[in-house]
């Protein structure tokens, strides 16, 4: 009997040292659990993205075609917009946030849109910035920033304007020519009420030009920029996970599943007993019947 129950003991421990073991070597191996605390702030960025306010910046950039005749080559200046998205984790926010604002005023670029969000305290700082960049600093701006902290997404679009501005351009010469044919009406004569609808219509006409201008400034070569939208998001420092801690978790797990094991084997062990009896009892009427 002592032996038994020496051998029971013995096996117990050994299954219970076998589950501990196994969870404190997988503490150890698996990738999940090397650091003890993330950032919540990365999922920030997984997160569906906000809209910002941009304003439209234009850049544009002259396309030589070569003439298949032999004729002179023809150049056309392409409009286009072009923005780069980079969102970054900064474990030193404040420090990047300066490398940034450094890198910004040295390439002669400017912020056109700044939002900051979150606490200092609690480690969960966004800052966005929209910068207009000249577009010969586009490329080496996007580089610079993709050595700040760790680069999560990084995005290039670009679109081109060309059609665009043609067409404002067109709409703008057909208006200062229906202005001029109106200015022209006014030497002619009429009456009161006609002489006062034509100068209301001249004066709706030259808005809409003064509109149209402002769109076609965008366009302006001395204004050329392109647009670089970045996001810094606060990451908390990673911390190594502790020893003492590593044990408390492989025990709670350990112990856990020990009871489960044990009262799983236990129910098997009553289900097998109750089965050689009900098995027992169909044998014995079945051979009184027969």
């Amino acid at each position: 009997m002592n032996q038994k129950l020496f051998f029971a003991t013995i096996s117990s421990v050994g299954i219970f040292l076998i589950l501990f073991g196994f969870r404190i070597s997988y503490g150890y191996y698996s990738k999940s659990s090397l650091v003890e605390t993330e950032s919540n702030t990365f999922l920030q960025s997984s997160a569906p993205r906000e809209i910002l306010p941009l304003k439209q910046n234009i850049a544009s950039k002259k396309i030589k075609y070569e003439s298949t005749t032999g004729t002179t080559p023809r150049s056309v200046d392409q409009k286009y917009e072009k923005i780069a998205t980079v969102e970054t984790k900064s474990t030193d926010i404040s420090s990047d946030e300066k490398k940034v604002r450094d890198f910004v005023n040295a390439s002669g670029s400017i912020i056109q849109y700044e939002n900051n969000s979150g606490l200092k305290e609690n480690q969960s700082r966004v800052i966005k910035l929209a910068i207009g960049v000249p577009p010969d600093k586009f490329d080496s701006m996007v580089e610079e920033f993709k050595k700040i902290g760790t680069t999560v997404l990084l995005t290039i679009d670009k679109k081109d304007k060309t059609n665009e501005y043609k067409d404002l351009q067109a709409k703008k010469e057909s208006l200062l020519k229906i202005r001029d044919s109106l200015i022209s009406l006014k030497g002619k004569g009429g009456r009161i009420d006609e002489f006062i609808s034509l100068e209301n219509r001249i004066l709706e006409i030259e808005d809409e030009i003064q509109k149209f201008g402002i769109s076609l400034g965008e366009f302006d070569s001395e204004n050329e920029f392109c647009t670089v939208v970045l996001t810094l998001f606060e990451n908390k420092p990673s911390v190594a996970i502790s020893l003492l801690h590593r044990i408390r978790v492989a025990l709670e797990w350990s112990i856990k599943y020990y009871f489960l094991i044990t009262f799983g084997f236990l129910c098997f062990i009553v289900g097998i007993h109750y089965a050689f009896i009900v098995f027992e009892k169909l044998r014995r009427i079945v051979s009184k019947e027969g």
